[in-house]
């Protein structure tokens, strides 16, 4: 899985953190501080598409988007991808674990169980 751009990641974010589908011009709206154009918004769009990370729905003559996995599912893939690329995926998991906090260490035991 690539990874995302800064403006596709405030994309992501901006669908991750609604529960219903959104047309551009919403997800637009939720990014107004950018001051971006609907058609940038929408080549964004078009991009995650591409890249399988939306649906677009189609809605009488608008399309509606969503994310295709939560985002915390694309997390997990990203580090799942970033542990297949190491040569040595033991060290890979004894740094990331010692850069976690102890409760985050307490979280994976418990799920670990």
């Amino acid at each position: 899985m690539t990874s995302l751009g800064e403006l596709e990641r405030a994309v992501m974010n901006v669908l991750w953190e609604t529960d219903r589908d959104m047309t551009a011009r919403e997800v637009q709206d939720q990014l107004a501080d950018r001051d971006l154009a609907t058609t940038t918004v929408l080549t964004v769009l078009g991009r995650l598409e591409r890249k399988q990370l939306v649906r677009r729905i189609r809605d009488g003559r608008a399309h509606h988007y969503r994310p295709v996995a939560s985002r915390e599912d694309h997390v997990a893939e990203l580090m799942t991808d970033a542990l297949d690329d190491a040569s040595d995926r033991g060290a890979a998991l004894a740094r990331f674990l010692g850069s976690m906090s102890e409760e985050e260490r307490s979280r994976l035991r418990d799920l670990l169980g």
